[in-house]
């Protein structure tokens, strides 16, 4: 099975309901979508990436024991370009924005995808996504905090690591409402999940 991402220019953010139902062939021509075949091209020879319909669209095609890292590439590349991409295998679209309060903030996933400088809309995506094909998700800025969340009976374990501390707190979510406010604090750079919750270090619960 090859893994593939489609690219191309929207004038504004779209969901992911619109992504899957969006023929590509059917956008308008921009430069961009050139610029970024080309600059895809050089960065991965592996990849096999080609431009459709004079500058509407790129397909991006990937063997799947290369998909993950390739694909980091090229949601990097799409979003520095101010393209969406869509990805059709997980159901998601990922926007040039809005995108949360710090740079270089990564959003891991169960599945193997990891998204540098996540827009918000995919980030609540993926969390509507939980469950034993993606088993967690997390928010990390390296070397400062994490967020993280697993599904567990009767709900979520919320999971955040304050690094400069050192310390690791786990608690509780009832319902994906609770996942998702904690989620888009959290990448804001607001901490008011951490007063809605009662929070165990590990040992204690």
């Amino acid at each position: 099975m090859t893994f593939e991402l489609a690219v191309w220019h929207e004038p504004a953010p779209i969901t992911a309901e619109r992504a899957a139902a969006t023929d590509p062939g059917a956008a308008e021509p921009h430069p961009a979508v050139e610029a970024f075949a080309a600059e895809l091209a050089k960065l991965r020879p592996d990849a096999d990436v080609a431009v459709h319909g004079g500058g509407r669209y790129a397909r991006v095609r990937m063997e799947p024991d290369h998909a993950d890292q390739i694909s980091t590439e090229v949601y990097v590349l799409a979003k520095a370009h101010g393209l969406v991409c869509h990805d059709p295998f997980r159901g998601l679209v990922h926007n040039p924005g809005p995108n949360g309060a710090y740079d270089g903030m990564q959003l891991h996933t169960g599945d193997g995808m990891i998204v540098v400088d996540p827009d918000l809309p995919l980030v609540r995506d993926v969390l509507g996504r939980l469950g034993p094909a993606n088993p967690f998700a997390a928010l990390v800025v390296f070397g400062s905090h994490f967020l993280q969340v697993s599904p567990e009976d009767g709900g979520y374990e919320l999971e955040y690591k304050d690094s400069a501390r050192g310390r690791l707190y786990r608690t509780h979510a009832t319902s994906l409402d609770d996942v998702r406010s904690a989620f888009e604090e959290y990448a804001t750079d607001g901490r008011s999940f951490l007063e809605r919750h009662t929070w165990d270090e590990p040992g204690t619960r």
